[in-house]
């Protein structure tokens, strides 16, 4: 379809929306009586089963024109300075909504010092803590930031606000979504973290095994006997486990890659010196789309992050008191055992995720 009909049809259903929704005549005030068309969030039939009901902010609930419109900001260049970035320009769908480049490029052509987070299952995040750093305090913060980074899209609210309200198609959007046709940053970090929260992976191989769906091959269960076993992976402390669909703890630890910090992770948003080089576990999930790994990407493939806890750990004083075999280098896995783990860590990946159309731009 081409991309201007689908415009069009999108900023139709805006107006019918807008018109059914809200009389000419409303008198001041009126907005705040405005309720926009509830849309329930998709848990996973795993998650429904073994997580806590999904953490939803009581000022921002998931509505069908809230999520469409947080979708369109999060593929659209009017955030950026010079309208050349989008959100998904450094979170690709095709990659779990990362970035395949160690770091992300942002306007000016400077590249930042971290590699770009996955983005998914947000809602079941009960930390609360967002970012490599925990610096983001919620989804809303933490959409909020990026477009007035100098390296990334180097624009100040109020330029990008004004580009959206001279839009001829956002303000009614914002009105289907908001009751109000003026635009403002809490309403378009609202929507994006509206449309983040959509992002569920929960249909992996492994996922399809525990329903008892599908069965692992013998390499792939031996990995996760591996994963779970303390005297050899020994994952599962900051990773979760078949009980936890999540794949990460959302909790920070020093994992051991480097004796002194340029980047203080954690502690540099803290300001304790016990925190210093700690990062955000990250889910394990969608490994085969996330590549490059660790919070500045400095491993190309899975071969790599396995090397770097069977031989490859570092010491320091923050050093996480779960990286227990420090002094030998790593838990020294045999050749089989790293093939065993990397074979279960990548039925972790989930196709349909990154397939999604409701997904897509």
């Amino acid at each position: 379809m081409p991309q201007l009909v689908k415009r069009a049809i999108v900023f139709i259903a805006a107006l019918a929306i807008v018109a059914c929704t809200k009389d000419s005549t409303d008198e001041p005030g009126a907005d705040d009586a405005y309720t926009a068309t509830p849309l329930p969030l998709k848990a996973p039939a795993l998650f429904g089963q073994l997580l806590p009901v999904p953490t939803i902010p009581a000022d921002n609930p998931q509505t069908v024109e809230g999520v469409a419109l947080g979708k369109k900001l999060f593929f659209d260049p009017i955030l950026s300075a010079d309208n050349t970035l989008a959100c998904a320009d450094c979170h690709k769908p095709a990659n779990a909504f990362t970035d395949s480049r160690q770091f992300s490029i942002g306007i000016t052509g400077s590249p930042g010092f971290r590699n770009s987070m996955p983005l998914y299952n947000f809602a079941w995040n009960s930390s609360q803590k967002f970012n490599w750093d925990g610096s983001a305090t919620s989804l809303e913060k933490q959409a909020f930031e990026p477009l007035r980074n100098p390296v990334e899209m180097n624009n100040t609210w109020p330029n990008a606000v004004a580009s959206l309200q001279d839009d001829g198609e956002y303000p009614i959007l914002f009105e289907a979504a908001f009751g109000t046709q003026t635009i403002d940053s809490v309403k378009v970090t609202k929507a994006i973290a509206q449309f983040l929260r959509t992002l569920v992976s929960g249909n992996s191989k492994f996922d399809r095994h525990l329903l008892g769906l599908e069965t692992l091959t013998e390499s792939e269960q031996n990995g996760f006997e591996i994963f779970m076993d303390e005297s050899r992976g020994d994952c599962f402390h900051c990773h979760g486990d078949r009980n936890n669909p999540l794949w990460t703890d959302n909790s920070f630890h020093n994992n051991g890659l480097d004796s002194e910090f340029a980047d203080p992770g954690l502690g540099g948003v803290t300001g304790d010196p016990q925190q210093m080089g700690l990062f955000k576990s990250p889910s394990l999930r969608n490994l085969a789309y996330t590549a490059p790994y660790m919070h500045d990407g400095r491993f190309q493939t899975l071969e790599e992050v396995i090397d770097h806890y069977s031989e490859g750990l570092v010491y320091s004083p923050t050093i996480d008191p779960l990286m227990k075999t420090v002094a030998e280098g790593g838990v020294q896995l045999s050749v089989q055992e790293k093939a065993d783990l990397k074979a279960f860590l990548l039925t972790l990946s989930d196709p349909e995720f990154i397939s999604n159309p409701d997904f897509q731009q």
